[in-house]
């Protein structure tokens, strides 16, 4: 919580845009597989919201009839929106990948609010969904989210897609054209290899190559329809989308673009490296760009494409989605915001008024309200049936694990199986409701009780990225002896409508160690939360033995022994005695 004056005091505006982003709030980091310790490409997105309940999406691959219609209900509240006709055939889905490895993220960022068009029959999360049915590279992916939004009409506001295949990565910003223009206009721009790219909310893509297909596509209107609108004036090589159809204000850099410049500063070790306008690399200091972090200077916006420092790996990405802003100028744990206990978190709403000036908390990567977060791999260098790897999670990320899902799963598990509870029903089996109360357990006092939580993170995360090494070997010693089998072995079964697997034993695998290992993590949660209770109850701090037990007093096993009261920061002493010393000082 900081006092802001001067030009960043927030009128009554921008903090109605704070609101407004806090609905859909979510972030992304795209790594390409030439900044990736693996040489996966990878996709990272916390899907936040206060009404979002955490599970696993799953669909399997379809065969369909003429006529077919496929529902269309809007993600974010169910309403029903229309019918689309089926495809003949539609790809199976883990979440937010395909069986092809296709991963597809997204943040809202709203745009120009004239620009919605209520008539529309696409969401942008059934464009999501519906785009991982039908697509097997990024590329299909936006041609299919076009013509899905173009033909049927788009429902939804601004949003920035994140698209990776096996080979590209793309980022993808679009916007409805309004109630008397069917469908979207758009830009989708692929990351150089050995780049990464983020966003959070705000519109990222500003001026762009017109004339570059392999790395740049957009919509033919997307200049013209600007300038009808009285958006652009000016030349087409100067068209910024992002300034165009969604004009930045304090909002979206203080809550939104701050974000991704954490990613990027993370990432980077606090140098950007880019390709300027001359097509030249530099490199400058991140913190040349912090005054437009923190919404003072709109004038410094960092580059959409920075190369990282050194290879990034999955538990890299998983780590910047758990930011608080630790260590920059909005450290979310170092005022006074943060309690007695150094929570970097605050409760809704965002902004606040005293003695008639306006402030407003910050908002990091990690938040209370994430409903399920992932990081996608897709593997180029392993067949698909064993390339796709889903690490996901439910709830706030600093306080959840992440556990890997192969993407060619006959099932998801039960702890995140969709419909296992919901936003009010509560279910003991559900990791949605179990990370919640790890997570709100913390929250008590975070500074005492996160650390043992981080340590089960950190050694779950780090034994499933040695333990998805030994099962892709596994799985692909089985892929390569069915691969020998004679094709004559794999007959049509007519009756059932669908081929005989030649890979169906590494698919059984994979389903195995992905369900196993979810519920084995599942069960240490629950384990793990009944250690937050009884080691920290009432500000107290048990002391334990290297094995784990705790100590007692040595006359019996039940009484503890050795017990801590660590109490408060020294910010909040301070604080307190200022403002309330003359009351409780003991002279």
């Amino acid at each position: 919580m900081r006092r802001l004056s001067k030009s960043i005091i927030l009128s009554v505006l921008a903090l109605a845009g704070l609101a407004a982003a806090e609905s859909h709030a979510c972030t992304n980091v795209l790594v390409t597989r030439g900044a990736s310790t693996d040489g996966s490409n990878m996709v990272s997105y916390a899907a936040d919201s206060h009404q979002l309940y955490g599970e696993l999406y799953f669909a399997p691959a379809g065969v369909w009839q003429n006529g077919d219609m496929r529902k269309i209900n809007e993600w974010d509240t169910g309403k029903y929106l229309g019918m689309i006709p089926q495809i003949s055939r539609t790809y199976q889905r883990v979440g937010n990948m395909n069986e092809h490895q296709l991963i597809i993220a997204e943040t809202t960022y709203g745009g120009r609010p004239e620009l919605w068009d209520s008539t529309g029959v696409m969401d942008y999360g059934s464009l999501i969904y519906v785009a991982l049915e039908r697509a097997k590279t990024a590329r299909e992916a936006i041609n299919v989210i076009v013509d899905l939004a173009n033909t049927y009409g788009y429902y939804s506001s601004g949003e920035s897609f994140s698209i990776a295949d096996k080979d590209e990565v793309w980022v993808m910003d679009l916007i409805g054209k309004g109630p008397d223009n069917k469908g979207i206009v758009w830009v989708a721009r692929r990351v150089p290899d050995g780049y990464i790219c983020a966003h959070a909310n705000q519109a990222r893509i500003s001026t762009f190559p017109l004339n570059d297909p392999e790395n740049c596509m957009y919509a033919p209107d997307v200049i013209t329809f600007a300038r009808e609108k009285g958006y652009f004036k000016g030349e087409d090589k100067d068209f910024s989308f992002c300034d165009a159809y969604a004009p930045l204000d304090f909002s979206g850099m203080r809550g939104c673009e701050a974000r991704a410049w954490a990613a990027f500063n993370i990432l980077c070790d606090g140098k950007f490296t880019f390709v300027d306008e001359n097509g030249n690399e530099v490199t400058k200091d991140a913190y040349e760009y912090i005054d437009y972090a923190m919404g003072h200077d709109a004038s410094k916006r960092f580059p959409l494409f920075v190369k990282p420092s050194r290879k990034i790996s999955v538990k890299d990405v998983a780590d910047v989605m758990r930011d608080h802003y630790e260590g920059t100028p909005m450290d979310m744990t170092a005022d006074i915001g943060a309690g007695g206990n150094a929570l970097p978190y605050r409760w809704r709403p965002m902004g606040f008024e005293v003695d008639g000036k306006e402030y407003v908390n910050e908002r990091a990567i990690a938040t209370q309200q994430t409903g399920f977060w992932f990081v996608g791999q897709s593997r180029g260098w392993l067949p698909d049936e064993i390339g796709g790897v889903n690490w996901f999670g439910c709830d706030d990320a600093a306080t959840s694990y992440l556990t890997p899902i192969y993407t060619s799963t006959y099932e998801v598990p039960e702890c995140f199986r969709v419909g296992n509870g919901d936003m009010i029903t509560y279910s003991p089996t559900s990791a949605f409701w179990m990370t919640n109360r790890v997570a709100n357990a913390c929250y008590k006092a975070y500074n005492i009780m996160f650390p043992t939580v981080d340590a089960e993170i950190d050694a779950w995360e780090l034994s499933m990225m040695e333990a998805v090494a030994k099962a892709d070997q596994e799985a692909l010693a089985l892929y390569k002896a069915a691969d020998k089998k004679p094709r004559k072995q794999i007959r049509r079964n007519d009756k059932a409508r669908k081929t005989v697997e030649p890979f169906a034993d590494v698919r059984k695998y994979l389903t195995a160690f992905s369900v196993d290992n979810a519920q084995k993590i599942f069960d240490k949660w629950v384990a793990l939360e009944q250690l937050l209770l009884v080691k920290y109850i009432d500000g107290n701090v048990k002391a334990q033995n290297p094995d784990g037990s705790f100590v007692t007093n040595g006359y019996t096993d039940c009484i503890p022994d050795n017990i801590s009261q660590p109490g408060y920061t020294q910010k909040w002493k301070e604080t307190v005695a200022r403002e309330h010393g003359k009351v409780i000082e003991t002279r």
